[in-house]
Protein backbone atom coordinates (compact mmCIF):
# COMPACT_ATOMS: atom_id res chain seq x y z
CA UNK A 1 0.00 0.00 0.00
CA UNK A 2 1.23 3.38 -0.74
CA UNK A 3 -0.05 6.79 -0.21
CA UNK A 4 -1.50 8.08 -3.21
CA UNK A 5 -2.83 11.54 -2.57
CA UNK A 6 -2.78 14.06 0.10
CA UNK A 7 -4.90 17.06 -0.01
CA UNK A 8 -5.22 19.92 2.72
CA UNK A 9 -8.43 22.22 3.54
CA UNK A 10 -8.86 24.84 5.44
CA UNK A 11 -12.06 25.61 7.63
CA UNK A 12 -13.34 28.32 9.84
CA UNK A 13 -14.80 27.36 13.07
CA UNK A 14 -16.57 30.47 14.62
CA UNK A 15 -16.81 30.56 18.58
CA UNK A 16 -20.28 30.68 19.73
CA UNK A 17 -21.44 33.55 21.95
CA UNK A 18 -17.20 34.54 21.46
CA UNK A 19 -15.28 35.26 22.08
CA UNK A 20 -13.23 33.08 24.21
CA UNK A 21 -10.87 34.81 26.46
CA UNK A 22 -7.70 33.54 28.06
CA UNK A 23 -4.76 35.36 29.75
CA UNK A 24 -3.10 36.11 26.58
CA UNK A 25 -5.73 35.42 24.20
CA UNK A 26 -9.50 36.38 22.68
CA UNK A 27 -10.87 34.38 20.11
CA UNK A 28 -13.80 34.75 17.92
CA UNK A 29 -12.99 32.35 15.34
CA UNK A 30 -10.42 29.77 14.36
CA UNK A 31 -9.04 28.41 11.33
CA UNK A 32 -8.30 25.00 11.38
CA UNK A 33 -6.45 22.72 8.91
CA UNK A 34 -8.07 19.50 7.83
CA UNK A 35 -5.53 16.62 5.99
CA UNK A 36 -6.92 14.10 3.42
CA UNK A 37 -4.36 10.86 3.12
CA UNK A 38 -5.53 8.92 0.07
CA UNK A 39 -4.10 5.46 -0.23
CA UNK A 40 -3.60 3.81 -3.45
CA UNK A 41 -6.36 0.87 -2.47
CA UNK A 42 -8.78 3.69 -1.91
CA UNK A 43 -8.68 3.79 1.95
CA UNK A 44 -9.27 7.27 3.28
CA UNK A 45 -7.47 8.57 6.70
CA UNK A 46 -8.45 12.08 8.10
CA UNK A 47 -6.38 14.81 10.26
CA UNK A 48 -6.29 18.09 11.78
CA UNK A 49 -4.96 20.56 13.66
CA UNK A 50 -5.74 23.79 14.76
CA UNK A 51 -3.64 26.56 16.56
CA UNK A 52 -5.38 29.56 18.82
CA UNK A 53 -4.43 31.87 16.79
CA UNK A 54 -0.46 33.10 16.42
CA UNK A 55 0.19 33.57 20.16
CA UNK A 56 -0.95 30.93 22.54
CA UNK A 57 1.86 29.00 21.07
CA UNK A 58 4.82 29.27 18.05
CA UNK A 59 2.08 27.99 16.17
CA UNK A 60 -0.91 29.35 13.79
CA UNK A 61 -2.80 28.53 10.92
CA UNK A 62 -0.93 29.99 7.94
CA UNK A 63 2.60 28.10 9.14
CA UNK A 64 0.64 24.73 9.46
CA UNK A 65 -0.87 24.68 5.96
CA UNK A 66 2.73 25.84 4.73
CA UNK A 67 4.79 23.25 6.84
CA UNK A 68 1.98 20.68 5.01
CA UNK A 69 2.69 21.94 1.68
CA UNK A 70 6.81 21.31 2.47
CA UNK A 71 6.07 17.78 3.10
CA UNK A 72 3.47 16.59 1.35
CA UNK A 73 5.31 15.93 -1.96
CA UNK A 74 7.89 13.91 -0.31
CA UNK A 75 5.53 11.20 1.11
CA UNK A 76 3.72 10.88 -1.65
CA UNK A 77 4.84 6.55 -2.75
CA UNK A 78 5.45 6.06 1.41
CA UNK A 79 3.67 3.22 3.03
CA UNK A 80 0.90 4.67 5.47
CA UNK A 81 0.75 1.66 7.26
CA UNK A 82 4.66 2.00 8.73
CA UNK A 83 3.82 5.11 10.59
CA UNK A 84 7.21 5.70 12.36
CA UNK A 85 8.70 5.94 9.03
CA UNK A 86 6.08 8.11 7.07
CA UNK A 87 6.98 10.17 10.86
CA UNK A 88 10.86 9.66 9.82
CA UNK A 89 10.11 10.97 6.19
CA UNK A 90 8.25 14.37 7.70
CA UNK A 91 11.59 15.02 9.99
CA UNK A 92 13.50 14.28 6.54
CA UNK A 93 11.61 17.15 4.76
CA UNK A 94 10.86 19.51 7.79
CA UNK A 95 12.21 20.23 11.15
CA UNK A 96 10.45 20.82 13.68
CA UNK A 97 6.61 21.96 13.20
CA UNK A 98 5.39 19.37 15.39
CA UNK A 99 1.61 20.79 14.97
CA UNK A 100 1.46 20.38 11.53
CA UNK A 101 3.03 17.24 11.11
CA UNK A 102 0.28 15.84 13.89
CA UNK A 103 -2.91 16.28 11.16
CA UNK A 104 -0.52 14.07 9.32
CA UNK A 105 -0.17 11.71 12.41
CA UNK A 106 -3.46 11.16 12.95
CA UNK A 107 -4.61 10.82 9.22
CA UNK A 108 -1.76 7.74 9.25
CA UNK A 109 -3.72 6.15 12.62
CA UNK A 110 -7.40 6.48 11.15
CA UNK A 111 -6.30 5.02 7.97
CA UNK A 112 -4.77 2.59 9.14
CA UNK A 113 -7.55 1.48 11.43
CA UNK A 114 -9.74 1.55 8.35
CA UNK A 115 -7.42 -0.68 7.02
CA UNK A 116 -7.39 -3.35 10.11
CA UNK A 117 -10.90 -2.89 10.81
CA UNK A 118 -10.31 -1.25 14.06
CA UNK A 119 -10.77 1.45 16.60
CA UNK A 120 -7.66 3.54 16.90
CA UNK A 121 -7.87 3.38 20.74
CA UNK A 122 -7.59 -0.56 19.94
CA UNK A 123 -4.65 -0.10 17.75
CA UNK A 124 -2.59 2.00 20.50
CA UNK A 125 -3.24 -0.41 23.38
CA UNK A 126 -6.90 -0.97 24.10
CA UNK A 127 -9.90 0.92 25.51
CA UNK A 128 -9.52 0.60 29.55
CA UNK A 129 -13.02 2.76 29.36
CA UNK A 130 -15.60 3.59 26.77
CA UNK A 131 -16.71 6.66 27.90
CA UNK A 132 -13.73 8.89 29.31
CA UNK A 133 -14.80 12.06 31.64
CA UNK A 134 -14.37 15.41 30.43
CA UNK A 135 -13.75 19.03 31.83
CA UNK A 136 -15.14 22.48 31.37
CA UNK A 137 -12.80 25.80 31.30
CA UNK A 138 -14.90 28.65 31.37
CA UNK A 139 -12.54 31.70 30.58
CA UNK A 140 -11.39 34.66 31.77
CA UNK A 141 -14.53 36.31 33.55
CA UNK A 142 -15.66 38.45 36.19
CA UNK A 143 -15.62 36.32 39.69
CA UNK A 144 -19.73 36.58 40.06
CA UNK A 145 -20.42 34.69 36.28
CA UNK A 146 -17.99 32.57 36.50
CA UNK A 147 -19.16 31.00 39.64
CA UNK A 148 -22.41 31.17 38.03
CA UNK A 149 -21.17 29.46 35.56
CA UNK A 150 -18.79 27.12 37.06
CA UNK A 151 -22.61 26.04 39.36
CA UNK A 152 -23.98 25.41 35.75
CA UNK A 153 -21.32 23.18 34.48
CA UNK A 154 -21.29 21.04 37.72
CA UNK A 155 -24.70 20.28 37.94
CA UNK A 156 -24.21 19.27 34.13
CA UNK A 157 -21.78 16.24 35.52
CA UNK A 158 -18.75 17.99 34.66
CA UNK A 159 -16.53 15.82 36.97
CA UNK A 160 -13.59 18.95 36.52
CA UNK A 161 -13.74 22.66 36.04
CA UNK A 162 -10.74 24.36 34.93
CA UNK A 163 -10.89 28.60 35.54
CA UNK A 164 -8.82 30.42 33.27
CA UNK A 165 -6.94 33.41 35.26
CA UNK A 166 -4.17 35.83 34.05
CA UNK A 167 -4.01 39.29 32.48
CA UNK A 168 -5.70 41.38 34.91
CA UNK A 169 -4.92 42.23 38.79
CA UNK A 170 -4.25 38.75 40.60
CA UNK A 171 -6.57 40.26 43.36
CA UNK A 172 -9.48 39.29 40.92
CA UNK A 173 -8.60 36.28 40.15
CA UNK A 174 -7.82 35.35 43.52
CA UNK A 175 -11.93 36.21 44.36
CA UNK A 176 -12.88 34.42 41.38
CA UNK A 177 -11.34 31.30 42.42
CA UNK A 178 -12.73 31.84 45.85
CA UNK A 179 -16.48 32.05 44.64
CA UNK A 180 -16.59 29.40 42.43
CA UNK A 181 -14.85 27.37 45.40
CA UNK A 182 -17.87 28.72 47.84
CA UNK A 183 -20.12 27.59 44.44
CA UNK A 184 -18.93 24.22 44.18
CA UNK A 185 -17.04 22.68 46.93
CA UNK A 186 -15.42 19.47 47.04
CA UNK A 187 -18.08 18.44 44.64
CA UNK A 188 -16.12 18.41 41.47
CA UNK A 189 -12.51 18.70 40.69
CA UNK A 190 -10.98 22.39 40.21
CA UNK A 191 -7.64 23.59 37.65
CA UNK A 192 -6.47 27.12 38.08
CA UNK A 193 -5.21 27.43 33.98
CA UNK A 194 -2.84 30.72 33.99
CA UNK A 195 -2.15 29.75 30.38
CA UNK A 196 1.43 31.73 30.82
CA UNK A 197 -0.24 34.69 32.40
CA UNK A 198 0.77 34.68 35.64
CA UNK A 199 4.62 36.41 37.19
CA UNK A 200 6.22 34.36 39.83
CA UNK A 201 4.81 36.69 41.75
CA UNK A 202 1.28 36.44 41.12
CA UNK A 203 1.77 32.98 41.11
CA UNK A 204 2.98 33.16 44.84
CA UNK A 205 0.70 35.35 45.83
CA UNK A 206 -2.48 33.27 44.98
CA UNK A 207 -0.94 29.88 46.20
CA UNK A 208 -0.83 32.12 49.95
CA UNK A 209 -4.19 33.15 49.60
CA UNK A 210 -5.86 30.15 48.50
CA UNK A 211 -3.54 27.42 50.60
CA UNK A 212 -7.04 26.01 52.04
CA UNK A 213 -8.95 25.32 48.27
CA UNK A 214 -7.79 22.46 46.70
CA UNK A 215 -6.59 23.15 43.06
CA UNK A 216 -4.05 22.15 40.31
CA UNK A 217 -2.40 25.32 39.01
CA UNK A 218 -1.87 24.62 35.35
CA UNK A 219 0.92 26.80 33.72
CA UNK A 220 0.81 29.14 36.14
CA UNK A 221 3.85 31.14 34.71
CA UNK A 222 5.33 31.68 31.53
CA UNK A 223 8.84 29.08 31.31
CA UNK A 224 9.71 26.24 33.02
CA UNK A 225 12.35 28.34 34.41
CA UNK A 226 10.16 30.91 36.47
CA UNK A 227 7.62 28.22 37.71
CA UNK A 228 11.20 26.06 39.51
CA UNK A 229 11.96 29.00 41.05
CA UNK A 230 9.41 28.85 42.83
CA UNK A 231 8.06 25.30 42.75
CA UNK A 232 9.17 24.66 46.30
CA UNK A 233 6.96 27.90 47.75
CA UNK A 234 3.80 26.75 45.71
CA UNK A 235 1.43 25.10 48.03
CA UNK A 236 -0.65 23.10 45.39
CA UNK A 237 0.03 21.31 42.80
CA UNK A 238 1.83 22.20 39.34
CA UNK A 239 0.71 20.89 35.87
CA UNK A 240 2.77 21.53 32.70
CA UNK A 241 0.43 22.73 29.56
CA UNK A 242 2.13 25.23 26.91
CA UNK A 243 5.72 24.31 27.84
CA UNK A 244 5.25 20.68 26.85
CA UNK A 245 6.05 21.26 23.05
CA UNK A 246 7.62 17.78 22.69
CA UNK A 247 8.88 14.43 23.65
CA UNK A 248 12.45 16.27 25.34
CA UNK A 249 10.24 18.65 27.22
CA UNK A 250 8.55 16.39 28.93
CA UNK A 251 11.40 14.40 29.96
CA UNK A 252 13.38 17.35 31.15
CA UNK A 253 9.65 17.77 33.37
CA UNK A 254 9.83 14.52 34.20
CA UNK A 255 13.19 14.14 36.07
CA UNK A 256 13.48 17.30 37.11
CA UNK A 257 10.47 17.27 39.39
CA UNK A 258 9.36 20.43 37.96
CA UNK A 259 5.71 19.80 37.92
CA UNK A 260 2.93 16.93 38.99
CA UNK A 261 1.55 16.66 36.28
CA UNK A 262 0.71 17.47 32.67
CA UNK A 263 -2.42 19.62 30.59
CA UNK A 264 -1.09 17.51 26.74
CA UNK A 265 -1.86 18.49 23.67
CA UNK A 266 -2.66 16.37 20.97
CA UNK A 267 -1.33 18.34 17.93
CA UNK A 268 1.25 19.96 20.05
CA UNK A 269 2.94 17.36 20.49
CA UNK A 270 3.52 16.09 17.16
CA UNK A 271 0.23 13.50 17.64
CA UNK A 272 -1.13 10.44 18.90
CA UNK A 273 2.41 8.56 17.96
CA UNK A 274 4.43 11.01 20.53
CA UNK A 275 1.65 11.55 22.71
CA UNK A 276 1.68 7.52 23.42
CA UNK A 277 4.83 7.78 24.30
CA UNK A 278 4.40 10.77 26.82
CA UNK A 279 1.47 8.61 28.30
CA UNK A 280 3.61 5.98 29.46
CA UNK A 281 6.00 7.96 30.55
CA UNK A 282 3.26 9.67 32.53
CA UNK A 283 2.51 5.92 33.63
CA UNK A 284 5.59 4.94 34.68
CA UNK A 285 5.96 8.14 37.56
CA UNK A 286 1.97 7.90 38.14
CA UNK A 287 1.49 11.64 37.31
CA UNK A 288 -2.06 12.65 35.64
CA UNK A 289 -2.67 14.69 32.65
CA UNK A 290 -5.12 15.32 30.51
CA UNK A 291 -5.51 14.55 26.64
CA UNK A 292 -6.97 16.92 24.86
CA UNK A 293 -6.38 19.67 22.38
CA UNK A 294 -5.92 23.47 21.64
CA UNK A 295 -9.09 23.60 19.84
CA UNK A 296 -11.01 21.87 16.36
CA UNK A 297 -13.03 19.60 15.56
CA UNK A 298 -14.53 16.34 15.42
CA UNK A 299 -11.31 14.69 13.73
CA UNK A 300 -9.23 16.25 16.90
CA UNK A 301 -11.92 15.55 19.17
CA UNK A 302 -12.08 11.89 18.19
CA UNK A 303 -8.91 11.78 18.04
CA UNK A 304 -8.30 12.96 21.78
CA UNK A 305 -11.49 10.42 23.03
CA UNK A 306 -8.88 7.46 21.61
CA UNK A 307 -5.67 8.31 23.34
CA UNK A 308 -7.91 9.33 26.25
CA UNK A 309 -9.17 5.95 26.39
CA UNK A 310 -6.24 4.27 26.50
CA UNK A 311 -4.90 5.99 29.43
CA UNK A 312 -4.65 4.72 33.31
CA UNK A 313 -8.23 6.13 34.49
CA UNK A 314 -6.83 6.97 37.64
CA UNK A 315 -4.22 9.38 36.30
CA UNK A 316 -6.40 10.94 33.74
CA UNK A 317 -7.30 14.37 34.08
CA UNK A 318 -9.85 14.21 31.57
CA UNK A 319 -10.67 15.27 28.10
CA UNK A 320 -11.20 18.97 26.84
CA UNK A 321 -13.06 19.77 23.65
CA UNK A 322 -13.85 22.52 21.43
CA UNK A 323 -17.72 21.01 20.93
CA UNK A 324 -19.35 23.45 23.00
CA UNK A 325 -17.57 26.06 22.11
CA UNK A 326 -18.41 26.33 18.50
CA UNK A 327 -21.51 24.98 16.38
CA UNK A 328 -21.82 22.02 13.94
CA UNK A 329 -19.87 19.09 13.32
CA UNK A 330 -18.02 17.17 10.74
CA UNK A 331 -20.43 14.14 11.40
CA UNK A 332 -23.78 15.16 11.61
CA UNK A 333 -24.93 11.25 12.09
CA UNK A 334 -22.43 10.31 14.95
CA UNK A 335 -20.94 13.25 16.42
CA UNK A 336 -17.85 13.71 19.14
CA UNK A 337 -20.47 15.26 21.93
CA UNK A 338 -20.35 16.05 25.76
CA UNK A 339 -23.38 14.23 27.48
CA UNK A 340 -23.49 14.51 31.58
CA UNK A 341 -19.65 15.78 31.32
CA UNK A 342 -18.34 12.51 29.64
CA UNK A 343 -18.04 11.34 26.10
CA UNK A 344 -18.86 8.16 24.43
CA UNK A 345 -15.35 6.56 22.93
CA UNK A 346 -16.57 6.44 18.72
CA UNK A 347 -16.96 2.91 17.92
CA UNK A 348 -16.25 2.44 14.10
CA UNK A 349 -13.01 1.75 13.00
CA UNK A 350 -10.21 4.10 12.78
CA UNK A 351 -11.18 7.41 14.31
CA UNK A 352 -14.91 6.47 14.27
CA UNK A 353 -16.48 9.07 12.41
CA UNK A 354 -17.47 9.93 9.35
CA UNK A 355 -16.59 12.98 7.67
CA UNK A 356 -18.73 14.96 5.32
CA UNK A 357 -16.40 16.35 3.09
CA UNK A 358 -18.37 19.21 1.08
CA UNK A 359 -18.33 20.78 4.47
CA UNK A 360 -14.24 21.72 3.75
CA UNK A 361 -14.99 23.32 0.01
CA UNK A 362 -12.17 22.75 -2.39
CA UNK A 363 -8.76 21.79 -0.88
CA UNK A 364 -6.41 24.90 -0.73
CA UNK A 365 -3.32 22.44 -1.67
CA UNK A 366 -3.23 19.12 -3.94
CA UNK A 367 -0.48 16.65 -4.16
CA UNK A 368 -0.34 13.22 -5.78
Amino acid sequence: MKIAEIHIYQKDLPVAGGPYTMARASVDSLNTTIVKLVADTGLVGWGETCPVGPTYQPSHALGARAALRQMAPGLIGENPLAIECVRSAMDDHLNGHNYAKAALDIALWDLAGTHFGARICDLLGGARQDRVPSYYATGVGAPDDIARLAGEKMKEGYPRLQIKVGGRPIEVDIETVRKVFETVGKDVRLAVDGNRGWTTRDALFFSVACADIPVVLEQPCNTIEEIAAIRAQIRHPIYLDENTEDLNVVLRAVGTGVCDGFGLKVTRLGGLSPFRTVRDICAARSMPHTCDDAWGGDIIAAACVHIAATAQPRLLEGVWLAAPYIEGHYDAENPVAIEAGHIAVPQGPGLGVRIDEALFGEPVASFG
